[in-house]
């Protein structure tokens, strides 16, 4: 079935026919095992390019990745609904099996941001925060503690057991706020935001991902920042891939980040042009007529640097724009 004779692509195909099998995707022993091992076989760093695969291997990547999201909505629902039976929730997170991971992604994208964002944000918008909201509860309870964090997510029950994990905390209840609306539907609202985060599985596939950050484009605030979730190497495999060159239309790609860890997804940091593009002319993203911008699908190279030296094994990528001084 597989027209890649690389060994791991050949090992994804089949771990893709056992996991299409199983009955449910619901957390189980069978379930539990496929995923982990389909994770490891994943995880090491890889120089695969999965949009150079045949055809039948990304139709199989497309399906995974679409399984991969069921599995992990059942998953957070599962164990949002054990944390909603506890009188504090939030004091028993660490029965979430990926837990540290959560712990470790916030921190990456917290130090990320502060280095692209200079104030303390007022007002953080997260696409697709499911029934387990960690990223906003991690950050809202680590690092951004007087931020507010308005959370979209178009399912109602999760919004109501992601509701009940926080309603008993007396900072974080009143620093949650939840929408359950498509954020496509959202509007005007957005440019309250100084920062939109994008769950790694809103738009599963690249039409329905372009045409979200496109929406986000037009309604965000001008010099507003959207950090998103992507995938590099065999990780391609679990996750949609941003490419940061063509799929950020009307941003400013700041810089891309490529765990080589557990932490599973990469990060890319991007900011809304302050001024719209109009042909290939420079523009100021910050107004101070500071730099000329190449615009963001016009990639100049890109620069391997490490800001994060306590993190421990990871590679990261800055996306280096041409910069002059005016």
């Amino acid at each position: 079935m597989c027209c890649h004779g690389d060994a791991l692509v050949q090992r994804v195909c089949e771990l893709y026919e056992q996991i299409s099998s199983l009955e449910s995707l619901k957390p189980s022993k069978d379930v539990n095992m496929l995923f982990t091992q389909l994770v490891l076989t994943c995880m090491p760093p890889s120089p695969i390019d999965v949009s150079k695969l045949c055809q039948g291997v990304q139709e199989i990547r497309s399906k995974l990745i679409r399984l991969c999201g069921e599995a992990e909505g059942l998953l957070e629902n599962h164990f949002s609904t054990i944390l909603g039976s506890y009188e504090h929730p939030l004091d028993h997170l660490t029965i979430f099996p990926y837990y540290s991971n959560y712990l470790k992604l916030s921190k990456l994208e917290f130090t990320i941001l502060s280095q692209h964002f200079p104030h303390v944000p007022s007002k953080i918008a997260f696409v697709g925060s499911g029934p387990l909201p960690l990223t906003s509860i991690v950050l809202a309870s680590n690092h951004l503690t007087t931020t507010s964090f308005h959370n979209y997510d178009i399912d109602p029950s999760a919004n109501s057991k992601a509701l009940g994990l926080v309603s008993s905390d007396p900072d974080l209840s009143k620093r949650m706020v939840f929408h359950t609306t498509d954020i496509m539907d959202v509007t005007n609202a957005l440019k309250d935001y100084d920062v939109v985060f994008l769950a790694a599985l809103v738009g599963m596939d690249k039409m329905e991902k372009l045409k979200i950050i496109d929406h986000l484009a037009k309604y965000m605030a001008p010099g507003a920042t959207l950090m998103l979730r992507s995938a590099h190497g065999a990780r391609a495999f679990l996750y949609p891939v941003i490419d940061p060159c063509d799929d950020l239309r009307g941003f400013e790609v700041l810089s891309v980040f490529h765990p080589t860890d557990e932490v599973i997804n990469s990060v890319v940091i991007a900011r809304k042009y302050a001024l719209p593009a109009q042909h290939s002319s420079p523009i100021d993203p910050q107004g101070l007529n500071a730099a000329p911008i190449i615009l963001p699908n016009k990639c100049s190279g890109i620069e391997a640097f490490n800001p994060l030296l306590n993190h421990g094994s990871m590679m990261i990528e800055e996306l280096a724009f041409e910069e002059q001084l005016s």
